[in-house]
């Protein structure tokens, strides 16, 4: 098999080794973690700790082709992302053997899909998309890079989640809206409208609360 890195050592961290195991196509080599440089060398989830971004450079001499992001942060793992392709470093696909997704859907590098997700025929889901556990994503959908589609979430068909989008955990997305860029949907929407780019809207139905920073997902 060969080897990848998980990039994070929290729990979205182990839900994605747990994936990469299942899947069997892969062999964790290890975990980064520009947060975590004291633990360098220890145990987490059944690997090493290997360090932070300053091991990205020692990766390919060891083997090691492969790297899938185990964080959340939407703009995190887009801009990391740019950072590990001029170094020769692929980005690794990871869905759970009990995810189910259409034959006809695209799936971006990078992505991580969740046990219990369903992706419907017709849609398309980008680069370093999160597609969290019990997410459905209807027909005709289009999820665009770095967008995180939470546990539990619904979305309706024909819907737009913009680039690094989050969709909060058991919303509801109505039929054809469309989600910009960057905006947060929290937790329990229902969002019957479409909502523009980098806010933060919530309840029901959604409503816009505030502005948020472009990097605030």
């Amino acid at each position: 098999m060969q080897k990848l890195v998980i990039w994070g050592t929290g729990g979205h961290a182990k839900v994605v080794a747990d994936i990469v195991r299942l899947a069997g196509k892969w062999e964790i080599a290890g975990f980064l973690d520009d947060w975590a440089l004291h633990l360098q060398g220890s145990d987490f989830c059944g690997a090493k700790i290997l360090g932070g971004r300053e091991q990205l450079e020692k990766l390919r001499s060891q083997g090691i082709s492969h790297l899938v992001f185990g964080f959340g942060k939407c703009h995190a793992r887009l801009e990391l992302s740019a950072l590990i392709k001029p170094l020769g470093l692929s980005l690794a696909t990871a869905i759970h053997p009990r995810a189910t997704t259409a034959r006809d859907v695209p799936i971006g590098s990078g992505t991580v899909i969740m046990a219990g997700a369903v992706v419907n025929p017709g849609a398309s889901v980008g680069e370093n998309v999160i597609i969290n556990t019990l997410a459905l994503v209807g027909h005709d959908c289009v999820i665009e890079d770095g967008a995180h589609v939470s546990a539990g979430a619904r979305l309706a068909g024909k819907v737009r989640i913009g680039r690094a989008a989050w969709v909060g955990i058991g919303s509801t997305v109505i039929e054809g809206v469309h989600i910009g860029a960057g905006a947060k949907i929290g937790a329990g929407a229902v969002v019957a409208e479409d909502i523009p780019e980098y806010v933060l809207a919530y309840g029901l139905p959604a409503k816009i609360i505030r502005k948020m920073a472009m990097d605030e997902n």
